[in-house]
């Protein structure tokens, strides 16, 4: 049987399991893809999928970092590995600012960039649960002189279309307006006139702008702001003490870490720029790392009394096929055999395994996380610079993880002996240092 077809069969027993708890919520409502309903397959760790946890060398990782950070390499970054619902690690590297160099600890304050969508799917998803709103919620019922170029468009445009990138609209509508520091209403008056590449709920196509009229719907829905809602119903209930929303929110934090970009062989450092905080859903979460780990507790469903394991389900369920983000990247064209974008999360076949996962930049500031349901794993770093350097960590504990040889994305001297010695490690466990992961196969 082919990888995809093992995959769906996989996904449809799970689904089954969970069916009655999902039905159970009446405002739990199915998203829509082209017109059909579409099954909810859940992904978090509560699921029989889970394996027993593998030794994972912890030290190993935050040496790690601790390198990618030494002699300036990279100005600071911090890390968060969680498992089975603890926190293994989750601390900081590096400096705030090279100008001003105190150092980078776990409630050190990042911008998270785009990993902020996933706490806008969230939000939705808890006022669903409590019949506020529903997926298939049309943006009109809440923002009636919302147009879009397409006669009736507007109209069948839903939350979960908005959340899961199936405006119509054509990839990243107006953000070099938002990088001239547009103001975030005019341009979303302006979407009327802004070209579509189809029919709302049909194909996918990444926004920043069109995905925060999820914000205007949340507003209109409890006479909140939205920025109060995820505060009251994630922040605090999470014990996310040190997260914060805008640039007012970041500065104002007791420690936090500047951006910084290249100027000439070293690091500069900047001030924030406003631009993509007038985009709060998509882009305006400050948060430590501290903080992300309670996030990923909670994403890994091990805090069902603030987030269910039927909402999780909805949450990571894959809405629309992404095959572009298994060409970006050497990790994601050597592992990635499918990709797909669920409801502020995106979901990877990660050569055979299920990962969700999330990337974030913004000037000055890059992250990433991922959850692995199957090993109840959990792994996010931010760092406050423009290299691409940390990125290479995540499918390192990942492969570990799941056993996978080959594949040694730690090359650079920059990354330290240890690096060297985790992939001497591997190639004497496995007969030629051959790569694994080609032969493991789907999940039961």
């Amino acid at each position: 049987m082919h990888e995809r077809t093992l995959r769906q069969v996989w996904r449809a027993g799970l689904i089954a399991s969970l069916l009655p708890l999902a039905l159970g919520s009446s405002a739990q409502t199915t998203p829509q893809w082209n017109g059909r309903p579409l099954q909810m397959a859940p992904t978090n760790p509560a699921t029989p999928a889970v394996q027993p946890p593998v030794r994972l060398d912890i030290a190993d990782y935050e040496a790690i970092a601790a390198a990618m950070t030494a002699d300036g390499k990279l100005p600071g970054m911090a890390m968060a590995i969680v498992q089975g619902g603890q926190v293994l690690s989750a601390r900081g590297y590096g400096v705030t600012d090279v100008n001003n160099p105190q150092p980078v600890d776990a409630h050190t304050v990042f911008r998270l960039a785009s990993l902020s969508k996933a706490f806008a799917a969230t939000v939705t998803g808890l006022l669903v649960n409590d019949g506020v709103l529903r997926w298939d919620s049309h943006l009109t019922d809440y923002v009636p002189a919302f147009r879009m170029s397409q006669p009736g468009a507007a109209e069948r445009l839903t939350v979960a279309d908005i959340l899961s990138h199936r405006t119509g609209l054509e990839r990243n509508t107006f953000d070099r307006d938002i990088e001239r520091n547009a103001d975030y209403h005019v341009l979303t008056a302006e979407l009327a006139g802004a070209p579509m590449q189809c029919e709302p709920g049909t194909c996918y196509a990444y926004q920043n702008v069109a995905f925060s009229l999820i914000g205007d719907i949340v507003f209109a829905a409890t006479g909140r702001f939205y920025s109060e809602a995820v505060t009251s119903r994630i922040f605090k209930p999470l014990g996310m003490n040190d997260a914060s929303y805008g640039l007012e929110g970041i500065t104002a934090s007791a420690r936090w870490a500047r951006p910084h970009v290249r100027s000439g062989s070293g690091w500069s450092s900047q001030t924030p720029k406003p631009t993509y905080y007038r985009v709060a859903p998509a882009a305006g979460v400050n948060a430590s790392v501290s903080d992300m780990a309670q996030w990923l507790i909670a994403q890994t469903g091990h805090r069902p009394d603030v987030l269910p394991a039927p909402l999780l389900a909805t949450l990571h369920a894959p809405l629309v096929e992404t095959p572009g983000e298994t060409k970006v990247a050497s990790w994601r064209r050597s592992r990635l055999t499918a990709a797909s974008y669920a409801l502020g999360w995106r979901d990877y076949n990660y050569s055979g395994h299920d990962v969700i996962f999330h990337g974030g930049a913004v000037q000055g500031y890059r992250a990433v996380i991922a959850m692995l349901p199957e090993r109840d794993l959990g792994v996010v770093i931010l760092w406050n610079s423009e290299s691409a350097l940390p990125s290479a960590l995540l499918p390192t504990i990942l492969d570990d993880a799941l056993g996978i040889q080959g594949g040694e994305w730690l090359d650079d001297p920059s990354y330290g002996p240890t690096a060297s010695a985790i992939y001497a490690r591997r190639r004497a466990t496995t007969p030629n240092g051959v790569d694994s992961s080609s032969s493991r196969a789907s999940p039961p």
